[in-house]
């Protein structure tokens, strides 16, 4: 049998459903961190964060339970599908603010993170401090614009994955990115902030 740290999390998730509970633990502490994080960045709460944590988890693990999982996909992915229906769920619960639905004409095919530091000194501490500004501003952002920028620039994930993730169509996750830019840039502006990289 293969022992399980050389097991991918799909594997590790079929083996806990088989009934291997070490198999979960090992997953858990391969996803925890991440996932962590990402749940943190969207609700700026370390309290409701836990709390999403956990009740991510428990949902993970019903799921898993009633054979509602299969390896067909990374699991990953799945897992941050769960983490973004339960912060979704309670945002629905606090009455959070209406989304704006992006228009049909979005186009933001040209966007990228990859070009992001040269190799000089002066230009790597300037791109340091332009991606905390960057980071501060997008703290300030709503959380659905604020969630869809961490998932493309800093997960990579690509629009058709976010989509999919926050369970909305692509053009909805354009427009929040669409929209997400214009109020960064904006917020940029009125706190005289410069977002150039060198």
């Amino acid at each position: 049998m293969k022992n399980l740290h050389d097991m991918s999390d799909e594997q590790l998730a079929l083996s806990y459903i088989d009934g291997n509970n070490r198999a979960f633990d090992l997953l858990l502490s391969r996803n925890q961190s991440k996932l962590y994080a990402y749940i943190l960045f969207v609700v700026h709460d370390r309290d409701m964060a836990d709390d999403v944590f956990q009740e991510t988890f428990v949902k993970v693990i019903s799921k898993l339970h009633e054979g509602r999982y299969t390896a067909s996909g990374k699991f990953s992915a799945w897992l941050m599908r769960i983490a973004h229906n339960v912060i979704m769920d309670w945002y629905r619960e606090q009455r959070a603010d209406r989304i704006v639905e992006p228009t049909a004409d979005n186009d933001l095919s040209n966007l990228s993170g990859d070009e992001l530091f040269e190799s000089n000194i002066e230009s790597q501490f300037v791109n340091t401090q332009v991606m905390q500004d960057v980071r501060r501003i997008m703290e300030i952002l709503p959380a659905p614009q604020r969630e869809v920028v961490y998932m493309r620039f800093y997960q990579q994930m690509s629009f058709k994955e976010i989509s999919e993730t926050t369970n909305v169509s692509i053009n909805t996750a354009l427009g929040r990115m669409r929209y997400a830019l214009m109020n960064m840039r904006r917020l940029a502006k009125q706190h005289n902030v410069s977002l150039q990289l060198m």
